[in-house]
């Protein structure tokens, strides 16, 4: 470990939320290495200036994401990163600012090109009436920010994430939930980045979601395949 964790101060109901972001983020800085073992509880204590039960907590709650697991007469080890449970809201957030922002989000678009076009045929084979309904009204929520004069890109990051959103929860499938729910931590970063002058792609965005409402899986998925070209998303093509 290359340097020491500065004491934690709030609410005692948080304090062990703010214990586990401190060491996650020194495992996924790379400060706390893979197959180490941890600082022991008298010294982590000491230096958050928290209770045993806070520090356990934290551990548990660590240890729950993949980062860290206890062994009898070893300690407290950093888990290899390979299960590390990346698809966690809580982790991505807790990564912010520690990778190289273009790196990221080639990964995330490397993600979504894997998943989201199925996601997208899928909804427009299985997605409810009510779910039509919802996926229309959101549409048009996007046309109408896509054409006000002065363009807020949080208003679009808002409406597109939920867009993208529901289309996932239309899928029919629950193992697709999880990947709606990442894009709400995600998209923040990845949208700020790659949107290129506030351009918000409405006409790919168009496509997928007629292909949906006319339910052709196959229109469906090449629309969002389309709309997931590197091109679109002002990131370095590959080569």
């Amino acid at each position: 470990m290359s340097g020491k964790f500065n004491s934690i101060t709030g609410s005692k109901r948080s304090i062990h939320v703010q214990v586990a972001r401190e060491i996650a983020r020194g495992i996924l800085s790379g400060d706390l290495p893979e197959r180490s073992i941890i600082p022991g509880e008298m010294a982590l204590c000491e230096q958050f200036g928290i209770s045993r039960t806070a520090l356990r907590e934290a551990v548990k709650l660590l240890t729950s994401k993949g980062l860290l697991e206890s062994r009898p007469k070893i300690g407290t080890r950093v888990v290899d990163r390979a299960y590390w449970n990346f698809l966690d809201p809580q982790l991505i957030e807790w990564m912010d600012g520690l990778n190289d922002v273009e790196q990221f989000c080639a990964q995330f678009l490397g993600l979504r090109r894997a998943i989201e076009p199925e996601a997208c045929a899928l909804a427009a084979r299985f997605a409810s009436a009510e779910q039509r309904i919802e996926l229309s009204a959101t549409f048009q929520e996007m046309v109408e920010v896509s054409k006000e004069e002065n363009f807020e890109q949080t208003k679009w990051l808002d409406v597109d994430t939920r867009f993208h959103s529901l289309i996932f929860n239309a899928t029919g499938n629950d193992f697709y939930l999880p990947f709606g729910n990442i894009l709400t931590t995600m998209f923040v970063n990845f949208i700020q980045f790659s949107s290129d002058g506030g351009s918000t792609c409405i006409d790919e965005h168009r496509a997928i979601y007629e292909a949906i409402m006319a339910g052709d899986s196959n229109k469906a998925r090449e629309a969002s395949a389309n709309h997931l070209r590197e091109e679109n998303h002002r990131l370095p093509v590959a080569s």
